[in-house]
């Protein structure tokens, strides 16, 4: 059993947030609905989603992180999850409800801790003019002499 499961609040979406989630993420499914909630799975992960009303929204504050390994990977997600939402900066977007998703390359976060302060300064400044990460153009900001 999952010790920690993200719990999201939604304005009377739950199971329509479900099933959008499950249709992009592959191993991936809806465990149940009911009028008060939804339980899903993605890739492995369990959500809960409650239809608990307008009271609350959802803000930056919190995010989901999609670690891709390819450019394929990044161009799937950020397209997927930005239907019906807002692109933003440095692969950072919101959804149609508002959840805050980050699509994100492994090699990003190598680069931003590398010892070397020039090349993670160069990479941290790449990111900086991106909307989506492009890992070309992160790694030919890294490997700069």
């Amino acid at each position: 059993m999952q010790k920690v499961t993200p719990f999201l609040w939604f304005d009377g979406q739950a199971e329509e947030a479900a099933t959008f989630y499950t249709s992009i993420f592959r191993n991936s499914k809806i465990v149940s609905v009911s009028p008060m909630s939804a339980t899903f799975v993605l890739d492995g992960q369990q959500f809960y989603a409650l239809n608990g009303g307008p009271q609350f929204k959802f803000t930056e504050a919190i995010s989901l992180f999609v670690s891709c390994e390819t450019q394929e990977e990044i161009d799937y997600f950020w397209e997927k999850l930005s239907a019906g939402g807002k692109k933003s900066r440095c692969g950072w977007r919101k959804d149609k409800f508002g959840l805050s998703w980050q699509i994100v390359p492994p090699i990003l976060g190598e680069y931003l801790n590398d010892e070397d302060g020039e090349k993670s300064n160069r990479v941290m400044q790449a990111m900086l003019q991106m909307d989506k990460l492009d890992i070309k153009q992160l790694k030919q900001a890294y490997q700069q002499k």
